[in-house]
């Protein structure tokens, strides 16, 4: 049964729930705000894409540009022994761009909010410090928006991928069900990152040490199963491994992943989830203080 308590002369009802009931409301809660505060945080999206390229006179063809330029790279100076089981008939050369590139892809989108994720409260402190604001939408803005560049990444490999083989695997309309899992593991992480960052920089450096070593700590350029025994089954402790490995099944192999790998990576977005929102909003209170 709810109690009623007095607060500056205000009731405030205060409701008892069962560990069940607040179980369930705690694992809608950031959607709950995330619809809330959907006005805002659309409102925030748009001005940081537009102010992404602004200054520029190509502008938005920057995003394009990027990602073909690294596919060319990556067809004409690279070279490999590995023997990849494609499911496109393309040349070896051209073959490994796209499996270098569809790694990539994933790499850069994780890089994108480690490197900026501790930082990202010192970026709003006058909203945070003069303004009722939800900071913990921040960390939903500043993903989307890698998500938006993310997705031309993804458009230009699959055009490319068109105009070499002039054919799509039925498999990539899977592509939705491994980078929405993704999005949220990185929205977790967002929150983890934005809340340490807040109480010390340290967190940006070790970032900027770190994610890095995701470049060869993660299969871009190699395939796990090239790995010895027991290191084929270690490399799956970076959470990255699961999604370069089903976006690879999907996209350039036209199967259906391994159901053991698509279920740890859904664990692995699912508890960083839920783990970071829960490390966030714990600590949301003092982090107004702190930044």
């Amino acid at each position: 049964m709810p109690s009623v308590n007095v607060v500056n002369g205000r009731q405030i009802v205060v409701e008892e729930l069962d560990p069940a009931r607040r179980f369930v409301r705690f694992l809608a809660k950031p959607f709950s705000r995330v619809w809330y505060h959907r006005d805002l945080v659309m409102a925030i999206l748009r001005r940081e894409v537009r102010d992404r390229f602004k200054g520029s006179v190509a502008g938005w063809v920057w995003a394009v540009i990027a990602p073909l330029l690294g596919i060319a790279v990556y067809t004409f100076a690279f070279t490999t022994n590995l023997k990849l089981e494609l499911a496109v008939d393309v040349s070896p050369r051209v073959g490994y761009a796209l499996f270098i590139f569809s790694g990539i892809i994933v790499l850069n989108f994780f890089s994108e909010m480690a490197f900026r994720a501790p930082m990202l409260l010192h970026e709003y402190t006058h909203f945070i410090k003069q303004t009722i604001f939800p900071s913990d939408m921040l960390a939903v803005i500043s993903t989307l928006r890698a998500t938006l560049y993310t997705l031309i990444s993804v458009a230009v490999m699959l055009l490319f991928q068109l105009a070499v083989v002039h054919s799509l695997p039925w498999t990539v309309l899977l592509l939705p069900l491994i980078f929405i899992p993704l999005t949220a593991f990185l929205v977790g992480m967002s929150w983890f990152l934005c809340a340490i960052g807040a109480f010390t920089r340290d967190a940006g450096y070790l970032m900027i040490t770190v994610v890095p070593l995701f470049m060869f700590a993660t299969p871009v350029f190699y395939s796990n199963l090239s790995l010895p025994p027991p290191f084929n089954y270690l490399i799956y402790a970076n959470a990255l491994t699961g999604y370069v490995e089903v976006t690879r099944d999907i996209v350039l192999l036209a199967k259906l992943p391994d159901w053991r790998v698509y279920a740890w990576a859904l664990f692995t977005s699912v508890f960083t989830f839920y783990f970071g929102y829960w490390f966030f909003d714990r600590y949301r209170n003092v982090i107004v203080d702190v930044i």
